[in-house]
């Protein structure tokens, strides 16, 4: 049965047999937990604790700096050691609280929780907003404003990406797969603030599982669907989503909400769940930890603030000498120097490599396999020779700014040139300049 899918495109193996079948499970941390104080798009969170202080698991570490940021919250309870600049995944340096675990987890309580049903719009919205509920697929731009749109009527379908269309992730596929009927729940809170909009769970078609887990879970609801997608990467991109279900196109100048969809990861609207229902905080997120380098490769729970050299511990040990790590999947990943960083709010997964395929690069045989490949109809290896030589006006005419950063075009190349990250380097650049 053929699928809805978009242009281009590339289909690299899933290696998800390593934990798609392994539940979600729990990791208790074992040393201090460090709290970026920016773990979203948006200004730093201010801290509204002091060193000494004790906390709670819940307990509010730093506010919001205005409308677009989002608050930090402790996932442990323990004493504030140190409230100074910490290396994060991306190797910069950024405000961080660091509390030391005192193993007990003590909570902070959580008074009567009003249904969400007799709350109006606007106090929908600043619940999810305290409980720092951000973009988990990676994105981190705080939900309260993606969902506070200027005209709720012209938004004609939420969609929930449920595609996970990177190799080796399986999160998201285990909360389908365990937790459907608090993902319907979610879709209904953010339903309830577009009144003609459709909500569509949409998944790709290797979820089989999922897919019938999602589909009777959602059966009964007239505003609810669940929409099946070729497999293809990257079919979760949001601008590759939108044109899948809807046929829509938008471009980097544009927002989803001006092709009429909110676009929403699995893991936030789980989040939205927890907040609206259980009156709980972001403090922790489901990660994919994996790869052949470990011993068990499992799905955790991981509380926000957990150092990543604890991970493959957990998941059994090292069964080979991981030769590369990457935080995130292999496609649009960062490769990680340093295992002393946390995990964040916008981690999705964590993958330990036997092998590291970054091969020396070759020259353009001028094939064009990039130009089939990418999603956006763009010339990714004049694009690459033109970051390369530094012309930043080609790189423009040429529409380098509309680059996804999907990392097909250097997947399919032959002469393995990196491709994508000369791309995103110069956009990177530019977009730098036009902030300043």
């Amino acid at each position: 049965m053929a699928h809805v899918t978009f242009k281009g495109g590339v289909f690299p193996h899933k290696r998800k047999r390593f934990t798609r079948e392994k539940a979600l499970e729990e990791y208790l941390p074992k040393g201090d937990l460090i709290y970026p104080l920016r773990q979203h798009i948006g200004g730093t969170a201010v801290p509204v604790v002091a060193v000494g202080d004790r906390v709670l698991e819940g307990q509010l570490l730093a506010k919001a700096s205005g409308d677009i940021s989002a608050p930090v919250h402790a996932s442990v309870s323990g004493t504030v050691k140190a409230i100074e600049p910490r290396k994060t995944v991306s190797g910069k340096e950024i405000l961080s609280v660091v509390v030391e675990n005192d193993g007990l987890y003590e909570k902070m309580p959580v008074s009567e929780i009003k249904p969400w049903q007799e709350l109006e719009v606007g106090e929908r919205l600043r619940r999810i907003q305290e409980a720092g509920v951000v973009g988990m697929g990676g994105a981190g731009f705080p939900t309260h404003i993606k969902l506070a749109v200027r005209n709720p009527k012209r938004i004609r379908y939420v969609l929930i990406n449920g595609t996970e269309c990177e190799p080796y992730m399986t999160s998201d596929y285990r909360r389908m797969l365990e937790s459907p009927e608090c993902l319907v729940e979610g879709l209904r809170i953010v339903l309830s603030l577009f009144e003609r909009a459709t909500g569509i769970f949409a998944m790709e078609d290797n979820k089989r599982d999922a897919i019938t887990a999602m589909q009777m879970a959602s059966g009964s609801e007239p505003r609810m669907e669940v929409r099946v997608l070729e497999t293809k990467y990257p079919q979760g991109a949001e601008r590759m989503l939108i044109y899948a279900c809807t046929g829509a196109e938008i471009n980097t100048s544009q927002l989803p909400a001006d092709a009429g969809c909110i676009v929403l990861n699995v893991e936030t609207l789980h989040a939205i769940y927890e907040a609206l229902v259980l009156g709980l905080p972001v403090t922790k997120r489901a990660v994919t930890v994996t790869g052949k380098a470990l011993k068990e490769p499992k799905n955790f729970l991981v509380r926000i603030g957990t150092s990543f050299s604890e991970l493959p511990e957990a998941a059994g040990g090292y069964a080979k000498q991981p030769k590369k790590f990457v935080c995130g999947g292999p496609m649009r990943g960062v490769e990680m120097k340093n295992l002393e960083v946390p995990v964040t709010k916008t981690v999705t997964g964590f993958l330990c490599m036997s092998q590291d395929y970054t091969d020396k690069p070759g020259v353009c045989i001028r094939c064009g396999s990039c130009t089939e490949a990418c999603p956006i109809y763009l010339l990714p290896t004049k694009l690459a020779d033109a970051a390369e030589a530094g012309k930043e006006q080609e790189f423009r005419d040429m529409n380098g700014m509309e680059c996804l950063g999907c990392g097909s075009c250097s997947f399919v190349c032959p002469a393995r040139r990196q491709l994508a990250p000369s791309i995103q380097d110069m956009r990177r650049k530019l977009l730098a300049q036009g902030r300043r």
